[in-house]
């Protein structure tokens, strides 16, 4: 068995093995998550990732490791801006919030699942036209110069939403959300519920957000295991982590900014690629984890103005 190998093993069993006990023990019944709980299971995700990410840098080498560990804060960073309008769908909705567990529990798993998908077709792409990570360089400086203009919008109606007015003209709906239930029988004939309609909101959401986020990973790596297990590492946290942040999101209000520069230096590390001048791993890694460090810390110094 190859150490890649070895490290797939080891992935999927985390994932799946966590995926079964999480669904199939700890989370039966619907519930409110506590913050504390919340603390907790955001910690262990992210000493897992890290552990991880020790076990590439053992197995596979300094640059691999780096590779990952880049990759997967990029797109833990990127997640913030889809727990944001998480949030926002689920405040428009008025969802119970001991149903927010059970709806995060299966957008992360359709998450991976497209994610998967994605990153599979985009490596195929990717591996014949080499030139298209110039593109995402492009596309990422263009979404990095935008998100320093834009301002989050906090009243959003979701009612107008083109997937939502799809979803309620083919399909039988009910406004019900029916003890926790996606489809339900009433009167003979199977209806959707609220709650598939907010899980098609999710998973539509987190389509559009991997849009920025993938092709951002691939230009940190071109490697599908750096790209796919920093991906699913970092998705597989959110839920935690929406539950840890979801009263004190706001708080971090330079984050975007932050996010930002990131991506601006994502995009412009690939095309400086076109001058023959290259940045180490090591050196991408100490830049975002310096941005993300400081935006956070600007956060706290400088509050949010009320």
């Amino acid at each position: 068995m190859t150490g890649e190998t070895l490290l797939w093993v080891i992935f999927a069993t985390i994932v799946v093995g966590f995926l079964v006990v999480d669904l199939g023990y700890f989370n039966r019944r619907a519930h409110k998550i506590g913050p504390k709980s919340a603390l907790i299971q955001s910690a262990f995700w992210i000493l897992i990732s890290l552990a991880y990410g020790y076990l590439v840098y053992r197995i596979m080498g300094k640059v691999p490791a780096a590779n990952f560990l880049s990759a997967y804060v990029t797109e833990k960073i990127l997640s913030v801006d889809n727990l944001f309008v998480i949030l926002l769908i689920f405040s428009f909705f008025k969802l119970d919030e001991k149903y927010h567990h059970k709806i995060l529990f299966w957008g992360i798993l359709g998450a991976v699942i497209f994610r998967g998908l994605f990153i599979s077709v985009g490596s195929v792409i990717i591996d014949q036209f080499h030139w298209i990570l110039y593109i995402f360089g492009v596309i990422l400086l263009y979404t990095g110069f935008k998100l320093f203009a834009d301002k989050k919008e906090e009243h959003v109606d979701f009612e107008s939403n083109k997937v939502l007015k799809f979803a309620k003209k083919y399909l039988r709906y009910t406004d019900d959300h029916h003890d926790g239930k996606f489809i339900v029988r009433e009167r003979g004939q199977l209806h959707v519920t609220i709650l598939f309609m907010v899980l098609l909101l999710v998973e539509t959401t987190d389509i559009i957000f991997a849009v920025d986020s993938i092709p951002a990973v691939f230009l940190i790596s071109q490697d599908p295991f750096i790209v796919f297990t920093s991906n699913v590492f970092a998705v597989m946290g959110l839920r935690a982590l929406f539950f840890l942040v979801e009263n004190i999101l706001h708080k971090f209000h330079h984050l975007q900014k932050g996010l930002a520069f990131i991506l601006l230096f994502i995009g412009s590390k690939m095309l400086l690629g076109i001058f023959e001048i290259h940045l180490s791993p090591l050196i991408s890694l100490s830049v975002i984890l310096s941005a993300l460090g400081l935006s956070l810390i600007l956060s706290v110094i400088f509050p949010k103005k009320i």
